[in-house]
């Protein structure tokens, strides 16, 4: 077991570094990742463009901040179970991305993917449609429009079908799409199937959905699972929930959006690094 008083200074230190990352400019957007899970994960980073992206380790309780610049498209993803050496070289049980440390290739499903095409407005959602290894939210903050939280807050890898598990010693560790496990035109939305009025939900597409209503569960998904907002940065969580108080840096305290509305409570600096550690302890405690 982990000891607390450790677990507590890293959350102060991932405070800090979500208090202190870059403000919002007009040339540039920030993405501040956080890993609230029980394991090491390591982020993968791609530009839609060409797949030569950023990678890194975060360790449970520990968040990293990456700028990405004005028109950028690309998306974000965990690996998980990795193995690199000194020199980064090394492999993946999931998401891998290449054989680096630092993507070189596009993600490899199964991977739960958050998706950004960023612009006036921006334009943002996670998607099944590649399979899912984490929970995995996504909030903006600072910005104007519909702005609301996007994300997959279940666990599918607690009900994947036999037929999509993906397991590592027996214990399931992903949960493929029915296109990546099946290759068909109709699960894959392609040929005949390869537009809304003829690529429907498929039994395994609405076990995802149930999930997950907030993201998109196969190709040709509600594009209500698509969010827009302008002006903002963002918040991306692997393993918390998208309706969780969401802080950060502002006007010199701390701005926290509770329970997903526009409305913010100011917390002086001070007492939000005493009550960092409890919130995240609490949440361990509901995630285990």
């Amino acid at each position: 077991m982990a000891n607390p008083i450790s677990a507590k200074l890293k959350l102060i230190s991932i405070f800090i570094v979500i208090a202190s990352g870059p403000e919002l400019c007009g040339s540039s957007k920030t993405f501040t990742i956080v890993n609230y899970c029980k394991e090491t994960i390591w982020p993968g980073i791609t530009h839609n463009e060409n797949f030569s992206g950023d990678g890194f380790t975060l360790k449970p309780g520990q968040s990293a901040i990456y700028t990405a610049p004005a028109g950028w498209s690309g998306r974000i993803w965990a690996r998980t179970g990795c193995n690199f050496d000194k020199n980064g070289n090394g492999k993946c049980l999931t998401g891998s991305c290449g054989t680096n440390i630092n993507c070189t290739d596009p993600g490899s499903p199964p991977a739960t993917i958050a998706d950004f095409t960023l612009g006036e407005p921006d334009f943002y959602d996670v998607s099944l449609v590649d399979g899912f290894n984490l929970p995995l939210s996504i909030r903006a903050v600072n910005g104007t429009g519909n702005c609301s939280a996007a994300g997959c807050d279940g666990d599918l890898r607690q009900n994947c079908p036999s037929e999509l598990a993906v397991k590592d010693d027996d214990k399931v560790i992903a949960c493929r799409s029915a296109c990546d496990a099946f290759n068909t035109d109709e699960y894959c939305c392609r040929g005949v199937y390869g537009n809304p009025a003829t690529c429907l939900p498929s039994n395994y597409s609405k076990i995802f959905k149930q999930a997950c209503p907030a993201a998109y569960s196969f190709a040709h998904d509600d594009p209500t699972s698509l969010t827009t907002c302008s002006q903002a940065d963002f918040i991306v969580t692997f393993c918390g929930s998208r309706n969780q108080t969401v802080c950060y840096s502002h006007d010199k305290q701390v701005a926290c959006n509770v329970n997903g509305s526009k409305t913010y409570k100011e917390i002086p600096l001070r007492w939000w690094v005493l009550m960092l550690p409890v919130a995240y302890m609490f949440n361990l405690r509901i995630m285990s």
